[in-house]
């Protein structure tokens, strides 16, 4: 177990998860823009690495779906009515804590200062930290912001806008993710310590090794 002066999290699929069911959620969107499904959730979850960055959510989608059409060998114009129709039928409210998660965060709250640090904008991530009842449970909370310079995790920007506001080095703090690619690197290059949350969703590559890997946040306490 160890002491840090800040405890940051991830949100997506580390403190929360949607509601909603990814494969009948995908399998809408197709129906609704009225051509043939190409691809599955870990089709998505899988080109996001390889995405440029985006403004707006509907941006990200309008890049997902381009990049997810042309590994498939389809005709990318289809991507914009099916980002479209994918962000009609999505819910940012629909979402409920990962296991152990509430918890956690409490902890932390007794252990430093607590930072949020979540590849996603600032509207539709603050709809889900208010559904989730912990719109002010972070002392810092850093979204993507391109335009303001503040680009998607592993990009060293968002580690240093919630480090500077905690007023905290880097080896006094730890990153709290789901993601190898966006979490784990981030957060390795930057000096931090990291945890891994191991959700079985993370298909890429062992290419970064975490301070800590976790089964659930269940097990934070063991950790911080």
């Amino acid at each position: 177990m160890a002491a840090y002066d800040a405890i940051c999290f991830d949100l997506d699929y580390t403190l929360c998860e949607s509601t909603q069911d990814p494969a009948t959620l995908l399998e809408s969107t197709f129906e609704r823009a009225g051509c043939e499904q190409f691809c599955t959730p870990a089709d998505l979850r899988a080109a996001v690495p390889d995405l440029p960055t985006a403004e707006t959510d509907r941006e990200f989608y309008d890049h997902l779906f381009t990049e997810v059409a042309r590994r498939a060998d389809v005709d990318p114009d289809v991507a914009p009515t099916l980002a479209a129709a994918y962000l009609e039928r999505q819910d940012p409210t629909a979402v409920r804590f990962r296991p152990g998660a509430k918890t956690a965060l409490e902890h932390a709250r007794t252990r430093g200062s607590v930072g949020l640090i979540t590849n996603g904008g600032r509207k539709t991530q603050t709809q889900k930290l208010r559904a989730l009842g912990i719109a002010d449970a972070f002392d810092v909370r850093v979204f993507t912001e391109p335009s303001a310079g503040i680009l998607p995790k592993p990009n060293a920007a968002p580690f240093e806008r919630a480090l500077g506001e905690l007023d905290v080095a880097p080896d006094a703090a730890i990153h709290v993710g789901d993601s190898l690619h966006a979490d784990i690197a981030g957060a390795n290059a930057m000096g931090l310590d990291s945890a891994w949350l191991d959700t079985g969703r993370d298909d890429g590559p062992r290419d970064h090794e975490p301070t800590y890997e976790l089964a659930s946040l269940e097990a934070f306490e063991t950790i911080v």
